[in-house]
């Protein structure tokens, strides 16, 4: 019996001993874990914060370029029937000056052309480039507006 007892208490000892290490191992190992996730993880995070980013830019830079083309256009339907000869310089200026004014660092060399897609309409084509986050990612803005010639017509009435 006193073998017995022993051996129990032996078998405690070990089996008390194993579970120590066995924690110890685990918890050496659970250590290491946290900083391997955060190097795997890292580089995604911060593709998605510049993609997110380079978003933005896009979508402004595609706004701002639309909104000149409109402004330019507006400028061209209203000149159009008054001064035949001039209402291109006077819808570039206006689509440029807006450009200017609303993003001359995120629309890079804008190209504004007049264009008169039919007899009786005209409008304001934009092409731009646009500044990347990313290295070797070339990305161009496309706005385009056009509409009939306004002229006053009287009543025969």
């Amino acid at each position: 019996m006193v073998v017995a007892v022993a051996a129990v208490r032996r078998w405690v000892r070990r089996r008390v001993w194993v579970r120590r290490r066995v924690e110890a191992a685990s918890a050496r190992g659970e250590s290491g874990m946290t900083a391997i996730e955060f190097v795997f993880l890292t580089p995604v995070l911060f593709f998605m914060i510049f993609a997110t980013v380079q978003f933005a830019l896009y979508f402004f830079a595609d706004h701002v370029a639309q909104a000149a083309a409109q402004a330019g256009a507006r400028k061209a339907r209203a000149t159009a029937d008054e001064n035949p000869g001039g209402w291109r310089g006077e819808a570039r200026d206006i689509a440029d000056s807006y450009i200017q004014q609303l993003g001359p660092a995120l629309v890079l060399s804008p190209d504004v052309e007049t264009i008169q897609p039919e007899a009786e309409s005209v409008g304001v084509e934009i092409t731009a480039k646009i500044p990347t986050v990313f290295p070797g990612l070339d990305l161009t803005v496309h706005a385009r507006s056009a509409g009939p010639v306004e002229r006053f017509v009287k009543d025969d009435g």
